[in-house]
C-alpha cells in the first residue's frame, strides 16, 4: 500500500533525514527517502542530530540534503511533515500530494508537531529526536 515513503523537513539536515533512518531501520522492505522545502543542498546531517541519531546507531553518515519538487511529492505514496504549515506548503507545490500528506506527530498524543532544533540548544535537539523516535514507531506499527 505505502511502499514508498517520503520524510520532508525545512532543511532536510536535522528531522528529516533521522526520521528517514529511524524508518528505515523498522522497515526495511519499504522504500524511504527525505528532503527539504528549504534544502541545504548537499549538506550532511547536522552535528546535533546525527550526534544523537549515531547514539542510538542509526547511520546517517551518507546523507545529503536534498531540495522538495514537485516529482518527489507525486512519486511518494505516503509525505510525512513536522508542521502543518508544512503539510499546506506541500499542497503549494503539488495539490494532487495534500491527501496523502500527514504530520509524522499523527499518532502521538496531541499529534504534536516536531519542533525545529536547527541552530539550538542540545535540549532543542534531545527533544525533537524524542518526538521523532516516538512518533516513527507510532508509524511504523501501522505501516
Amino acid at each position: 500500500m505505502f511502499e514508498h515513503v517520503l520524510v520532508v523537513c525545512i532543511g532536510n539536515i536535522c528531522r528529516s533525514p533521522v526520521a528517514e533512518a529511524m524508518l528505515r531501520r523498522a522497515l526495511p522492505t519499504k522504500q524511504l527517502s527525505s528532503a527539504g522545502l528549504g534544502a541545504l543542498v548537499g549538506q550532511g546531517v547536522d552535528p546535533g542530530a546525527r550526534e544523537l541519531a549515531e547514539a542510538e546507531g542509526l547511520d546517517v553518515s551518507g546523507h545529503q540534503a536534498r531540495q522538495l519538487t514537485r516529482e518527489m511529492l507525486v512519486a511518494a505514496d505516503l509525505i510525512l511533515v513536522m508542521s502543518q504549515g508544512q503539510r499546506r506548503a506541500v499542497g503549494e507545490l503539488a495539490p494532487q500530494a495534500l491527501g496523502k500528506t500527514m504530520t509524522l506527530g499523527r499518532w502521538l498524543p496531541g499529534e504534536p508537531e516536531i519542533p525545529d532544533p536547527y541552530r539550538k540548544s542540545r535540549d532543542a535537539f534531545a527533544y525533537a529526536h524524542r518526538l521523532l523516535n516516538d512518533a516513527t514507531s507510532a508509524w511504523a506499527k501501522r505501516l
